[in-house]
């Protein structure tokens, strides 16, 4: 009924030609904002199924399970990196939702990178002011995201295709389960990193950007990001990352090519420190000790992820776990391996539910796994 009244509106208004130009259009969203729209603008009305907004519930248990980021090598043994992704988890036995997701990676964008947000005291100058620097800007998810108990939603950073056609050690993202980073109005337009995605991933999984860098690809590290996982308060996305107030600038120096948007570290729900395996004597901290203590090492180009560790206690204390849990994994990476033994993707596939360790310290909770648990 909604739908007949709105459109006979719109062409009634529409008819008046006359007086169109004089009329507004008020859309007042579910959770309360509005959008103005004038109606000499409007050539046609379309309707689409969104998802539905829901209220926020069990947002800190929301963790970063795993983190493809280091790419693979192709068929001509030459090195690919458009095919990364991050997985998210809710470790715990109830629903999640969670309204203004964002993601970002701190600066400098690779570990090893020069970090000039280091003061003569030897520390980070943002940690005593209680921020973290994201670099270019940063993706949000403009609806309510929804993860059920001990579920995942795995998000597509560049590549949201099968590239198994075309490389066969890369990731096939062809699902309807999946997201997907995917804004091209944002200026997100290289066709390198952003493909149009398969049919199989509906629209409303698409991330939106805000982006404040120059180019055209959000240049999320190959070798090292530090990645947070934050969530705007008290307004949206779009709003917060549309506020000069928040532009930070390493070193002081104001370059439109090193521009970072300052997010509040009481708004990150979780962080990872990545390492880079081969520069480790030039490798420096950006996540504080409130979100990271620690990091995790990864080598890139070779198929390599980062994925987290399972609490062994909290895991085999569950009784619907009896009988279903899988002993004997070896999936690390030389001595970085999962400590509890627990091969998590193939207890999972059995039938359990899995917790994983989250202490916020990288060293402890994560691993340098062989290859993505999507494969």
């Amino acid at each position: 009924m909604k739908r007949t009244i709105l459109s006979l509106l719109v062409a009634s208004t529409m008819a008046l030609s006359a007086n169109a130009q004089n009329w507004n259009m008020v859309i007042t969203k579910a959770d309360g904002t509005t959008i103005r729209v004038a109606t000499a603008d409007i050539a046609k009305v379309t309707y689409v199924d969104l998802p539905a907004y829901l209220p926020d519930q069990n947002a800190d248990q929301v963790i970063i399970k795993e983190i493809y980021n280091g790419g693979c090598k192709n068929d001509e043994g030459k090195n690919f990196q458009y095919d990364k992704s991050i997985v998210l988890y809710n470790n715990c036995s109830q629903q999640a939702v969670i309204n203004n997701l964002c993601i970002g990676q701190v600066n400098p964008a690779n570990s090893n990178n020069k970090n000039e947000n280091y003061g003569e005291d030897g520390k980070l100058v943002y940690d005593s002011e209680g921020f973290h620097p994201i670099w270019q800007g940063f993706w949000y998810y403009p609806y309510s995201l929804v993860i059920e108990p001990y579920s995942q939603v795995v998000i597509n950073v560049n590549g949201a295709i099968d590239n198994t056609q075309t490389v066969t050690n890369s990731v096939n993202y062809a699902n309807p389960e999946y997201y997907c980073f995917y804004d091209p109005e944002s200026g997100m337009t290289h066709t390198g990193y952003y493909p149009t995605p398969s049919s199989l991933i509906p629209t409303t999984h698409y991330w939106k950007c805000k982006f404040l860098g120059m180019g055209n690809a959000w240049a999320y590290s190959v070798s090292s990001p530090a990645t947070i996982l934050f969530q705007v308060q008290d307004t949206d996305a779009d709003t917060w990352g549309n506020d000069a107030n928040n532009i930070w600038y390493p070193g002081g120096t104001e370059s439109a090519a090193m521009i970072c948007v300052k997010v509040p570290t009481a708004w990150i729900i979780d962080g990872v420190e990545i390492y880079n395996a081969g520069k480790m004597d030039d490798n420096m901290k950006r996540l504080t000790a409130e979100v990271d203590g620690g990091y995790v090492k990864l080598t890139n180009y070779l198929g390599h992820t980062v994925y987290r560790n399972v609490d062994k206690e909290a895991t085999e204390a569950l009784a619907e776990n009896a009988g279903k849990l899988v002993y004997n994994y070896a999936l690390g990476v030389d001595d970085s391996t999962d400590p509890s033994g627990i091969d998590a993707e193939a207890s999972m596939k059995n039938g359990a539910h899995i917790i994983y360790q989250d202490t916020n310290n990288s060293s402890a909770d994560f691993h340098e796994r062989q290859q993505s648990s999507l494969k």
